[in-house]
């Protein structure tokens, strides 16, 4: 949470806040005076999460990093399995290095902390194919909230010596950063494959593709200025003639890579071997000291400087990457615990594939299980996953949309035999035992949900300044798990909801001089209609105006009430709500209480 708050501060309930506002305006001016409080939402940037940055006065972001690296290793724990040497390292050394930038900015203009020599946290990742490596660095990114661009290190070797397509993943920053040339200067730059521009072991005289590509990185890596204007780009030198002619100046666009942060990632095939070599120079017998169901993940822990040295990268290469990550290979219970990890892309994707068809899907615990065995034996790690998804539901996904099914089950049955299961699927009705054990699922599904929901209460409420009473977690919980969004997506379309309705309590008030509030449970029907119906809350309140409107002037101009409070019931059915408020307002025996609180007197 952004430190403006404070660290012990809570936005307030928006009930709590109205309630002791009006005790105080009640005992100054009596029943004269009473105040309806509108949904209450941080300023701007206050809810952001640590690494969001801060805009200056010229509206450039500026970097304002608070995150501590055990908020962000929790973070990835939610969303990535095993690997926690891994996740440890990298939450500790991005939330350092972005941490630093934002200390030493405090410093510029007093030139004090001026650094010489100045070395950054580039990291190297070493692991198997589908651990997870790329996936992992996105989250980091998305989570601090910089710029970040992926590229792969192949592209580059394909042509030799070209410094120039380096640089471009600099420019692609200012792309990402939609064109804010200092924001662009706080990114990530990631390259995948990199051990693919390793001099080759075997070759004989130097291997000068490979090697230049290395000494292209150098500069970037440390500190360089790149041009945003090249030759060999048409458009950026059309605009550098049209500046030239506007202005008769010759603008100079740079990027300074001084604080850009570089990570690179490879399989590295036959490091191990290099390593074990090593070790068994250095100690007699220590090598052989290591037995475990992974040998080459247990050497590539031991890897040093000279390795990746003897591995074919130049001794200053690596001087540039001083942080080694090294990621272990993903057995089949730690690919079992991918599947049912609910923030993973895989089932959930999946479960969108279905629902754009009206059909609803639920995955048993043993089918996630043989699931998990089939990707295992394709050895392509987390990758296997998906294809062994496909696999099985490909049938099912061609099929079922031409029919009325709209519940499905997949079961160890269906992963086994999908064809079988399919032909049985259609054969028969929506057998009640599916349905049920579908419902089971769906209910399990939504009780985790609503865990996560309460785990996360602090940084959800900070990011988004809502507090989420019980209701609302349960609505939460039912689109995610229905509707097959993610949390964060579920929590910004009903805050944009929350800000509609409490509009329109305000320009109903401005047109018609009459308070309408709608209460908890109101809020919760208001937004339920509103996601249902798929257009935002606009035609519903049409629909209530409607009703509203000259009903409530009715009763205002019977009983001189001017307030309103609006339950479910009032959303629900408006017009028979109205119709009973109006013949309470017309009965000579009953007394208007409906529609009041006691805060109102009535």
């Amino acid at each position: 949470m952004d430190k403006e708050w404070g660290s012990d501060s809570k936005i307030p309930d928006q009930k709590e806040l109205e309630k002791e506002l009006n005790e105080y305006l009640g005992k100054k001016y009596g029943d004269r005076i009473r105040l309806v409080v509108p949904m209450l939402f941080p300023k701007a940037g206050a809810g952001e999460a640590g690494g969001k940055g801060k805009r200056d006065s010229k509206g450039l972001k500026k970097p304002h990093f608070d995150m501590k690296p055990e908020e962000l290793e929790a973070h990835l724990n939610e969303f990535i399995i095993k690997q926690d040497e891994a996740k440890a390292v990298l939450a500790t050394k991005i939330c350092t290095h972005f941490n630093r930038v934002t200390f030493l900015e405090k410093f510029k203009k007093s030139g004090r902390f001026e650094e010489v020599g100045h070395i950054k946290n580039n990291i190297i990742m070493i692991g198997p194919t589908g651990v997870g490596k790329t996936y992992l660095i996105k989250l980091i990114a998305k989570k601090i909230g910089v710029p970040f661009v992926k590229g792969d290190a192949t592209k580059f070797s394909e042509t030799g010596y070209v410094g120039g397509d380096v640089e471009d993943l600099v420019r692609d920053l200012v792309y990402e950063a939609k064109g804010d040339v200092q924001w662009a200067q706080y990114g990530i730059i990631y390259i995948d494959e990199i051990d693919k521009i390793a001099s080759s072991i075997n070759l004989i005289g130097p291997d000068v593709s490979r090697t230049g590509v290395q000494r292209a990185l150098l500069k970037p890596m440390e500190e360089t200025e790149v041009d945003l204007k090249v030759p060999h780009d048409p458009i950026s030198q059309l605009e550098a003639i049209e500046q030239y002619r506007k202005t008769g100046k010759r603008e100079k666009k740079v990027v300074n890579t001084k604080n850009i942060l570089f990570i690179v990632s490879g399989a590295f095939t036959g490091l191990d071997e290099i390593i074990k070599k090593r070790m068994r120079k250095e100690g007699i017998g220590f090598g052989a000291q290591i037995r475990s169901r992974d040998e080459r993940a247990e050497y590539l822990k031991h890897v040093k400087a000279e390795d990746l040295i003897e591995y074919g990268f130049e001794s200053e290469f690596v001087g540039r990457l001083p942080v080694i990550v090294v990621f272990e290979k993903l057995d089949v219970e730690d690919l079992y615990h991918i599947l049912r990890n609910y923030n993973n892309p895989i089932i959930t994707g999946k479960k969108r594939d279905f629902k754009s068809y009206g059909i609803d899907i639920q995955f048993e615990d043993g089918a996630l299980y043989k699931l998990a065995e089939r990707a295992s034996e394709e050895k392509t790690g987390a990758r296997g996953l998906v294809s062994a998804v496909e696999k099985v539901l490909i049938k099912f996904e061609k099929k079922l949309p031409s029919t009325d099914i709209g519940k499905v089950v997949v079961t160890p049955a269906v992963v086994e035999n999908p064809q079988g299961e399919l032909e049985k699927l259609l054969t028969m009705d929506q057998d009640g035992v599916i349905l049920a054990r579908f419902e089971v699922l769906a209910n399990e599904e939504k009780d985790v949900i609503k865990g996560l929901i309460n785990r996360r209460e602090g940084e959800l409420l900070g990011k988004y300044g809502m507090v989420v009473h019980d209701k609302r977690v349960d609505l939460i919980a039912d689109r995610v798990v229905d509707g097959g969004f993610d949390i964060d997506t579920v929590y910004e379309e009903i805050l944009s909801l929350d800000r509609e309705i409490r509009d329109f309590e305000r320009s109903f008030y401005k047109k018609h001089g009459i308070e309408i509030e709608f209460d908890e449970g109101a809020v919760v029907k208001l937004t339920e209609l509103a996601l249902e119906e798929g257009d935002g809350a606009s035609l519903i309140f049409q629909r209530l105006t409607e009703n509203f409107e000259h009903g409530f002037k009715l009763i205002r101009d019977r009983s001189k009430q001017f307030r309103f409070v609006l339950t479910a019931e009032a959303v629900e059915n408006p017009e028979g709500y109205l119709n009973k408020l109006i013949k309470e307002t017309y009965s000579e025996n009953t007394p208007l209480l409906t529609g009041r609180t006691a805060k109102d007197g009535g």
